[in-house]
């Protein structure tokens, strides 16, 4: 029989790693069909990005839907959709959103859902916020001249913040939906696709800018399971503070009574 010492010294014994206690938070793992899925939206936002600030083909694709003036063709459409692109501004699809998280977070006694769409929004803001800064595009209707990708001038128009603010937000609720998941990422990819078509179809956007942002707002998306931990741990410590402290019993002594005589 082998003395504790030479059990240490062995290389062949294997050490039993910590297991982790149920509720503890832990970063879940990234699987394959999600990593190849970030991996190429990574990628087409890389392309979109790149192929406007290089004056590509892309540009001439913006350049070809401008000059085609959807609006002037479908003139009817523009009342209906100039009243459906609300349903991409960060305002009004932000203050439903959070009506409703609210209540849900109030029925659950948690803040998960409000930590949630919070931390989505967020990142949403750092990183499309980042890109329309550095570009400066200008929108369709300030352009100056035929096939001129209209960057550093000033503007903020790349990526498009109401196509990307759509997938965010509407993408957010379905995947807090849990039972309706399905069904709300259905009607969350109809609701930011019609949307970025939209701004299309108004003159608004740029194809390009619209392109970018499902881009961005897909990746904010795919990101967000794995930023769980970290919403985890923030709403563990605000509970905490919430409670009220415990307080141990008084220790009065009791006033001793006077010997009977």
């Amino acid at each position: 029989m082998q003395a504790p010492s030479e059990l240490q010294e062995n290389p062949t014994t294997r050490r039993k790693r910590p297991r982790r206690t149920p509720g503890e938070p832990g970063w879940p793992p990234l699987g394959r069909r999600r990593t190849g899925l970030l991996a190429l939206t990574a990628l087409g936002y890389l392309v979109v990005v790149a192929g406007v600030l290089l004056d590509t083909p892309l540009v001439d694709l913006d350049w070809t839907v401008r000059l085609a003036r959807p609006y002037e063709r479908w003139p009817r459409l523009e009342p209906l959709l100039d009243n459906w692109v609300v349903a991409g501004q960060r305002g009004p699809s932000a203050v439903a959103a959070f009506a409703w998280l609210g209540w849900r977070a109030h029925r659950l006694r948690r803040l998960r859902p409000l930590l949630v769409m919070g931390t989505a929004l967020l990142l949403l803001n750092v990183t499309v916020g980042a890109v329309k800064i550095v570009t400066g595009r200008l929108g369709p209707h300030y352009a100056h001249y035929v096939g001129s990708p209209e960057l550093f001038s000033g503007g903020t128009i790349f990526p498009s913040g109401h196509t990307a603010n759509a997938v965010v937000t509407w993408g957010v609720l379905a995947y807090l939906a849990v039972r309706l998941r399905r069904c709300g990422a259905a009607l969350a990819g109809a609701t930011a696709g019609s949307v970025g078509l939209t701004t299309v179809y108004l003159g608004t956007h740029w194809v390009t800018d619209v392109l970018a942002g499902w881009a961005a707002g897909l990746l904010v998306l795919l990101t967000l399971p794995l930023l769980e931990p970290l919403v985890s741990a923030v709403e563990s410590r605000l509970a905490r503070r919430q409670r009220p402290p415990l307080t141990p019993p008084s220790c009065v002594p009791r006033p001793r009574r006077a010997p009977r005589g």
